[in-house]
């Protein structure tokens, strides 16, 4: 459970999920109804007025979601995504990249479904998930680890001619574990990249470019860490920005612990 509250948190300040009534599709939620019973959750919260609609290919998992919701709105209103209101808007169906909606989404959160294809066909499949977004509508495609402690997404826009617009990446991260055997420094986002970056941190890649200078920036606070993690990535994303990266966001991004930086920062060199 929550494994992608970061994500939520940030798609739940995005414009595109703030329209009334807008429809969300969590796009290949897994085998469990969990994700997208969350998402519908914190998007409410902002937007009551939100719908979510989970696609996942394989019927035994919509059968199974379906089943999940049933008891989610039996269970009443609860803290957590297992139990939601009895009038939240929630469905599930089958569909993969060509999200067959009844009408097109607002926002499109594709998490953990690109890291099984190989990176030539990333641009394929937004493109194919951007041509079916309303107009102003935003996709977002990354990966997270098991725990939902590290994450990396990739937001898009359609041009006018429906080519995929990367327009920003971001990192999200536990700070206050940095520093652990399991997240050293944060350059450990680099094995959770979305799919068209994950190969490209190697020496001369401007991805590769953008965690070295975290690193160095989050090794530079070491005397702000009795000030705590978030006061110490605070000031390493301000850092950052100073650096001449294009930071995005403010405190109150920053303070959730994370870094977003425009797209042609870390744009994969031809």
């Amino acid at each position: 459970m929550n494994r992608l509250r970061r994500v939520d948190r940030w798609i739940a300040a995005q414009a595109a999920a703030r329209v009334p009534g807008a429809l969300v599709v969590d796009l290949g939620y897994g085998a469990s109804a969990t994700t997208s019973l969350e998402l519908q959750g914190r998007l409410a919260r902002a937007n009551a007025g939100v719908e979510v609609l989970g696609l996942e290919i394989d019927p035994a998992r919509v059968a199974g979601a379906t089943a999940q919701l049933a008891l989610a709105r039996a269970a009443g209103p609860a803290r957590y995504g297992r139990a939601i209101a009895a009038d939240a808007r929630v469905s599930f169906a089958r569909g993969g990249f060509e999200v067959p909606a009844p009408r097109r989404p607002h926002v499109i959160r594709a998490m953990n479904v690109l890291r099984q294809y190989d990176e030539h066909e990333v641009a394929g499949h937004w493109a194919t998930m951007l041509g079916r977004l309303a107009p102003g509508g935003l996709l977002v495609e990354g990966t997270s680890n098991e725990v939902g402690r590290v994450c990396a997404w990739v937001a898009l826009d359609a041009s006018a001619d429906r080519r995929p617009q990367p327009r920003s990446l971001t990192i999200a991260l536990k700070v206050d574990e940095l520093g652990t055997d399991a997240m050293p420094a944060p350059s450990v986002v680099a094995e959770r990249l979305p799919k068209a970056l994950i190969h490209r941190n190697v020496p001369g890649e401007r991805v590769h470019s953008l965690l070295g200078d975290l690193d160095r920036a989050w090794a530079s606070d070491a005397p702000l860490a009795d000030f705590g993690a978030v006061q110490r990535w605070q000031s390493t994303v301000r850092r950052m920005r100073r650096a001449g990266w294009p930071v995005a966001g403010g405190p109150a991004r920053s303070r959730l612990g994370e870094l977003t930086v425009a797209w042609s920062a870390v744009a994969p060199r031809a």
